[in-house]
């Protein structure tokens, strides 16, 4: 037996992922479909429009949060492991693949779809793709399969090192460093290092705790790492979401 069909039974029938592994897929190609047409319509190209109700511009989100919220209460008001339970999943995916596509929008309460403030929604649906598809593979912080025969000193030792893996997570976190916060919940040597490296130096724990002296080092890190890798990074969201413009071309304002 190869190691995807291992797979397949151990965490999707077995682990009963299946609802979660069919809203990833949902929440991908969803994405992926909306930035396709929202780029086209600003370029002026294909058969697609904005669309506006009484002369307010109707922005994907806002299917997107009734989609959210229909396919919500349908998955926590049916039978496990239903069909209603798989349709809720893919509900869910395609709504909140649709927020978080204009989650700068609603961050700021303006239209910064394509400025470079929008960057931030293509950030955030980087990091909950990332996030969602691990948890859909069978990574998990909280996986203690087989403990339910063990002994009671070895479900303590478990316990605590979750709670120190935890303890890491929210060190990263206050040192700034919050996409890598959330992948270390589920690969633990990520946390564990980014905890016991330099802080950015806007975060809290720099502002509170370093030295001047050390505060001008996590600054130069900082500095030292964003000329290193913001290009990169500037590229994979072109890539990915469009490159950004403060004004869109004629014809195709404000695309969503």
């Amino acid at each position: 037996m190869s190691w995807i069909a291992i797979w397949w039974q151990d965490e999707v029938v077995d682990g009963h992922k299946g609802p979660l592994l069919l809203s990833f897929v949902a929440f991908i190609v969803t994405f992926a479909a909306t930035r396709t047409i929202t780029r086209m319509i600003r370029a002026g190209k294909g058969p697609f429009h904005n669309v506006s109700s009484g002369g307010v511009h109707m922005h994907h989100s806002t299917p997107g949060v009734l989609l959210l919220i229909f396919g919500g209460f349908m998955a926590v008001g049916s039978p496990p492991l239903s069909w209603w339970t798989y349709a809720a999943g893919v509900i869910v995916g395609i709504g909140a693949s649709l927020v978080l596509d204009e989650f700068a929008m609603i961050f700021r309460l303006q239209d910064v779809y394509w400025s470079q403030e929008g960057r931030l929604s293509v950030n955030m649906v980087t990091l909950a793709a990332a996030c969602v598809g691990l948890a859909a593979v069978g990574v998990s912080p909280l996986d203690v399969k087989g403990l339910s025969g063990s002994t009671t000193a070895a479900r303590i030792g478990v316990i605590c090192m979750l709670v120190v893996h935890f303890v890491f997570v929210m060190i990263t976190a206050l040192k700034g460093k919050y996409p890598t916060a959330l992948v270390g919940l589920f690969i633990s040597p990520v946390a564990w290092v980014a905890a016991v490296r330099l802080a950015r130096p806007t975060s809290p724990w720099a502002r509170r705790r370093y030295s001047p002296k050390k505060f001008a080092r996590a600054r130069s890190r900082s500095a030292e790492f964003d000329k290193r890798w913001g290009t990169v990074r500037q590229h994979w969201d072109n890539v990915v979401g469009g490159a950004p413009s403060t004004i869109s071309p004629p014809g195709a304002n404000n695309p969503s």
